[in-house]
Formats: structure tokens, C-alpha cells, sequence
């Protein structure tokens, strides 16, 4: 069952179409990979969906409902979580607390609740430590709990960012090049902690340039080249397609 769609998204910049009547469906519970060269409309799609860019043309469909004009914080608590390609921590405050900071407080949005600290509101402060250690514990970090965020390793703040953006318990994830600029070994634990989530009933979309990484995870794979769709299909559909072949020309990541 399609649980998202993107419906003939188009976005133009000084008269360059960044993305080209784009349309396609993503099933529950599944990882999808987006890829492509640079400059294909991969970010560009991920900040019209999450509400960040106005589209052109075109709609964002999320269980039934056209999501196109809502604002992100909108977006966000109807289920959809989003980490970036530019990490966006708080490098001053401790590792916990950035993912504390990630939750929604329905007493601490009161003003008074917060003004007087009461029990309710300290109870729900509680109850989201252990959340949020829970969390950290998921991806590996809760040891590094009271660390400052500047402290942490770049694999480690993509971890820490992944940890953020489950706060908010999203039912549709996207990624933005998780694995981008990460060891080896940190590289195999993020892709571990991507199918775990699948496992946990997520839904997954992915933008990523490492071809291996794409071809060992994802269910589905969908090709961009200058805004357009050239590919839709599974890793062996996707290694056999001539188009996907000339867009990644001289690359032998395929």
C-alpha cells in the first residue's frame, strides 16, 4: 500500500528546472534509495517534501492527505522526520540534551506549566530522558550522553542527528546522504540501524551516492538525472538500465 507520493513535482530556479514533473509512490515499511549525479534535484525534492521549498507544480500526498502548503513543524508532527545533509546540532549543550530538545512538550508548551516547573510538567521531562536515552542507546551513543555535541566524531554526530530526527517516533524517515563522509565500520552500523528501523515498521526514504550502500539496503531504488525520473525499479533492474548507465558515465559504481 503506497503510503506516500510525490504528484508531477515541478520547481524551477532562474528558469532551470531543478525538478521535472516527478511523480512516485513509496509502499509502508519499506527503504527506498534516491540517487543520481550531483545537481539531479535529490535535496531539492527533500526540502519541497518536508515543507522547507515552495514546489511549482505538483503535490505531496502523505496517507490520503495533500501535505504541498503545510509548514514544516506541520509536516514534522504528522509523522514525517528528516535528518540533513549538513549536520544541525547543538554543538554547546550535551548529547542528551540535543535529543531532548528534539521532542514536543505538550505541558512545556504552557506557559505557566514552564514558568512554575510543576509536577506535571517535570514528570514529562522524566518520562523524555528515558525516551531519549532509549534513543541514544539505539544508535550506539547513550555512553556518550553528557559529552558536549561539538565533542563527538562526524560518524558520531550523523548518529546523533539520526537520533534527533526518531524523536518526534516518525512513521516516514528521510535521509539525507547518511552515510556521507563515514568510516568503514561507522558506515556498516548506520546502514545496520537504516534496516532496523525498517524493521520497526518505519518507512525510509534515502538520498546517497554511494552505489554499494544503495544496492545493499534498499527495496526499491528511483534515479534522478537533471530533475527527471530515468529509473524506477530494484538493484538488478537498476545495474541493467542503459539510461542509469550513461547518466553515471565513466563511473563503475554500478
Amino acid at each position: 500500500m503506497a503510503v506516500f507520493k510525490v504528484q508531477n513535482i515541478t520547481k524551477e530556479f532562474d528558469g532551470i528546472k531543478a525538478l521535472d514533473d516527478l511523480s512516485f509512490e513509496i509502499e509502508e515499511k519499506s527503504i527506498i534509495a534516491l540517487i543520481g549525479p550531483n545537481g539531479s534535484g535529490k535535496t531539492t525534492l527533500f526540502n519541497i517534501i518536508t515543507g522547507f521549498l515552495e514546489k511549482d507544480r505538483g503535490s505531496i500526498i502523505y496517507k490520503g492527505k495533500d501535505i504541498t502548503s503545510l509548514k514544516p513543524y506541520k509536516i514534522a508532527r504528522l509523522g514525517i522526520g528528516r535528518t540533513f545533509q549538513n549536520i544541525r546540532l547543538f554543538p554547546q549543550i550535551s548529547v542528551l540534551d540535543n535529543v531532548m530538545l528534539a521532542f514536543k512538550y505538550a505541558t512545556g508548551e504552557d506557559f505557566l506549566a514552564a514558568l512554575f516547573q510543576t509536577k506535571k510538567m517535570k514528570n514529562e521531562d522524566r518520562v523524555n530522558q528515558l525516551k531519549a536515552e532509549e534513543l541514544l542507546k539505539f544508535v550506539g551513543l547513550i555512553e556518550k550522553k553528557d559529552k558536549l555535541g561539538e565533542e563527538l566524531s562526524h560518524g558520531q554526530r550523523k548518529l546523533l542527528e539520526l537520533a534527533r530526527a526518531l524523536a518526534l517516533d516518525p512513521e516516514l524517515l528521510l535521509l539525507d546522504e547518511p552515510t556521507a563522509g563515514l568510516f568503514p565500520e561507522m558506515k556498516r552500523l548506520m546502514l545496520n540501524h537504516i534496516k532496523a528501523l525498517k524493521d520497526k515498521g518505519k518507512t525510509i526514504l534515502f538520498i546517497e551516492h554511494d552505489m554499494h550502500s544503495v544496492m545493499s539496503i534498499a527495496d526499491k531504488i528511483i534515479v534522478l538525472n537533471h530533475g527527471k525520473k530515468i529509473a524506477e525499479g530494484n538493484s538488478e533492474e537498476i545495474r541493467a538500465n542503459q539510461d542509469v548507465k550513461v547518466a553515471y558515465l565513466g563511473k563503475s559504481v554500478l
